[in-house]
């Protein structure tokens, strides 16, 4: 192996999370057999690196620094195995060499504000690599670095390694030479910093030992400086006490499209490349093959043989030493997949990605929140998952009663592990569906979270206290108390109620009553399945929905516009449900608040839309009989009654998910009056009405739109009048016939007897 043509100590300049790197720095390492390595990293972490050594550490991991007074402020340098950075260290711990961060330290970068997720690798606004692709005649910077680094060594490590090191810093001196420093004061500040530190490691090692640092850094580091003006751009930076701690970290999160500044697009096949020892292409393409089987698609031997042919193929017609990514997906496209391009999406996603999740060992210090988060979820078998998990709870049971109230207390922590889905089992209040996904920013939130307490339970509840004392308006506080019902924070109640109370007592405004009732009545429902006592709750949404009762009719009686209506027709629909959540109202609320819906029907001053509403209430609780609704809407349609107004009545009575088409179906006189007042609205005015009326009948199942298009072309007497005056619908017979429904009998016993 050629020395290193240049005196001084062995500068690798690597490019983050370059697998082809990563495999170069251990050859390299283990030619030069250094006494000491140095990494671009925070030095905060250096008490931290012999947890990379222990069993229980599995990467990707990032260190995560932070703020001590404020956990916000953080920034993460993220490793995966094959970062050239990970491979370095490991290679120390093994051959027992010294190792040590030598970049600029957290103290002063998140006291100075330029905290972000990456830290120390940040994003230049010169690319390197994309002047350097371009020269050497690549469109794309990627697939460059891929031909001249990553495949190097694809079999094996080539001998000439360090001097492709040498090389590469030769290239990294010519750009600063020619484009300056890239922009960055603060590179400059971090790079007379490392120079500071490769000053004390050269008097404590002399020149044997070597620097992992990013390429660019390299001609900074080579050049010959005086002490004097390293400090002076060390001099005055702001400080900052900081934590530090190793975090799991996600394949997912080291590609650029999860916002990582020094990202790659591919960490899954990297992470391939690296740990392959042989034959790279064929290893990938089997498990691509064996990924489609998973997903039912057939995919045999064949097709892995003659994909791996077509790459090579289509590698060699473009010169490339082997092939790549691309050549790879094309040919898995073509072979595997038909040429579609939803397989593929799957294949990028799963495996050029990944959902690789780190771990880190016991002892990596963490807050105390962070330690009983993690006792919860080994007691209740909650494994932290990279991927989109769905799960499932019956909250019948100690133990999913336990998991809801967890996720939902962590919910109210800012910690969004889970989020509440659609129940795909059913609508009752006993089932709970929730989303989990763990992401590596919740480490911060947990961080920040930890000023709250030091167990998930007392920190919930300190944090609703909190909240309590500064919400702002209504309905900021009545969501809250459902929060704190859902997760059982019963020490927090107190203080929520009492601000509920003194809010409820000053606020006026109908709207914000009516928006605040529907979630205390959720609480209360919720309440009652979770076994939480919410008596005092109660007390307080009953005198709330007396209040609404009091204001509402005046209220929708002001001069309403459209707009204003339909929030307010918004509003009537929660309380009326919310008021069928009181169990403990009692029927003398649920008759005041019919009386209520009683005068918005029949006020001729409130707007159409809130009175149709109303009546439809009135008619599906039972309160209104047919002949009074029949006669509002002969009311409402009448030719003294505006047509817009007539319209927004009919959008009201039967338009949303109220099952209106289906009771016009069944009702030839509600039907029939809609019909004449339709056909009888003038041509100006149909205009003006036709979005409402498309609207409100738009919302219709096919099938019920499809009935009701038939009984208006047949005419009156096409439906029910028609059934019971004896006559028979077009299709149908006018009486059974007991031959053809006796040919039936032995097949729906057959089918009863499987019951």
């Amino acid at each position: 192996m050629s020395p290193s043509p240049t005196k001084g100590p062995l500068l690798l300049g690597v490019r983050h999370h370059g697998p082809g790197s990563a495999r170069a720095v251990r050859a390299a390492l283990q030619a030069a057999r250094p006494e000491a390595v140095l990494i671009e990293g925070p030095p905060e972490g250096d008490a931290l690196l012999p947890l990379a050594a222990e069993e229980g550490m599995r990467p990707p991991v990032a260190l995560l620094a932070h703020a001590a007074d404020d956990p916000g402020r953080a920034a993460f340098w993220p490793l995966a195995g094959f970062s050239p950075e990970w491979v370095a260290i490991r290679w120390a711990q093994e051959h027992d060499v010294p190792v040590r961060f030598i970049d600029l330290p957290a103290a002063h970068s998140l006291a100075g504000g330029d905290e972000s997720e990456g830290g120390g690798p940040e994003a230049l606004r010169l690319d390197p690599l994309a002047v350097l692709a371009e020269t050497a005649g690549y469109d794309d910077p990627e697939r460059w670095w891929e031909d001249v680094v990553e495949h190097r060594g694809a079999g094996g490590v080539r001998e000439d390694v360090l001097g492709a090191f040498e090389a590469l810093g030769e290239a990294m001196g010519a750009l600063r030479e020619a484009y300056g420093d890239g922009g960055h004061q603060r590179d400059l500040v971090r790079e007379a910093y490392m120079r500071q530190r490769m000053r004390a490691a050269r008097r404590e090692f002399g020149d044997a030992y070597a620097v992992v640092c990013g390429a660019w850094h390299v001609p900074a580091l080579r050049a010959r400086t005086t002490v004097a003006a390293d400090k002076a751009l060390l001099s005055g930076l702001p400080k900052v006490k900081v934590e530090t701690t190793w975090v799991p970290w996600t394949h997912r999160r080291l590609a650029r499209a999860g916002g990582y500044g020094a990202g790659i697009t591919s960490p899954g096949w990297y992470d391939h490349l690296f740990s392959a020892r042989d034959r790279p292409v064929e290893r990938w393409l089997t498990k691509v093959a064996g990924l489609l089987r998973e997903e039912d698609r057939q995919v045999s031997s064949a097709h892995v043989i003659e994909a791996v042919r077509l790459a090579e193929t289509l590698a060699a017609m473009r010169g490339r030493p082997l092939p790549g990514l691309t050549e790879t997906l094309e040919a898995v496209r073509a072979v595997m997949c038909d040429g579609s391009d939803i397989p593929l999406a799957l294949i990028e996603d799963r495996l050029v990605v990944g959902d690789v999740l780190g771990e880190i060992p016991d002892g990596a210090p963490v807050v105390p929140l962070q330690r009983d988060l993690t006792r919860q979820q080994r007691t209740l078998r909650l494994k932290a998952e990279a991927q989109d998990r769905e799960l499932e709870l019956d909250l019948r049971k100690d133990t999913d009663t336990a998991k809801s109230l967890l996720l939902h207390r962590l919910r109210l922590l800012g910690i969004g592990w889970g989020t509440p889905a659609a129940s795909r089992a059913g609508t009752g209040t006993f089932r709970e569906t929730w989303r989990l996904r763990w992401e590596p920013e919740l480490s911060v939130r947990i961080a920040e979270a930890g000023i709250w307490g030091t167990t998930v339970l007392g920190a919930a509840t300190a944090k609703a206290e909190a909240d309590a004392a500064g919400a702002g308006e209504l309905g900021e506080i009545t969501a809250l108390a459902e929060q704190c019902l859902l997760a059982g924070l019963a020490q927090a109640l107190p203080a929520v109620l009492r601000a509920l109370a003194d809010r409820a007592a000053l606020d006026t405004d109908v709207a914000r009553l009516a928006k605040a009732l529907p979630a205390l009545a959720r609480s209360l429902r919720y309440g009652d399945v979770r076994g939480t006592d919410a008596t005092a709750l109660g007390a307080v949404a009953a005198g709330l929905a007396e209040r609404i009762c009091v204001a509402l009719p005046s209220a929708c009686t002001a001069g309403l516009d459209a707009d204003a209506a339909a929030e307010m027709r918004g509003h009537v629909d929660g309380v009326h449900g919310a008021i069928g959540l009181l169990a403990d109202a009692g029927e003398g609320l649920r008759e005041r608040w019919s009386a209520v819906l009683a005068t918005l029907a029949g006020r001729d001053t409130v707007p159409g839309l809130i009175r149709g509403r109303a009546a439809r209430l009135l008619l599906d609780d039972g309160r209104l009989p047919a002949e009074e609704t029949a006669r509002l809407m002969g009311l409402a349609l009448s030719p003294a009654s505006s047509p817009a107004d007539a319209a927004g009545w009919i959008e009201g009575f039967a338009g949303g998910s109220s099952g209106g088409g289906t009771l016009l179906v069944h009702d030839d006189r509600l039907l029939g009056l809609i019909d004449t007042w339709l056909v009888g609205v003038p041509e100006r005015a149909f205009t003006d009405v036709l979005p409402l009326l498309r609207r409100t009948f738009g919302a219709y199942e096919p099938g019920v739109k499809r009935t009701l298009g038939e009984l208006v072309r047949r005419g009156p007497g096409g439906s029910a009048a028609a059934v019971a005056t004896g006559a028979a619908p077009e299709g149908f017979a006018p009486d059974l016939d007991p031959e053809r429904a006796d040919a039936v009998v032995g097949l729906v016993r057959m089918l009863l007897a499987g019951v």
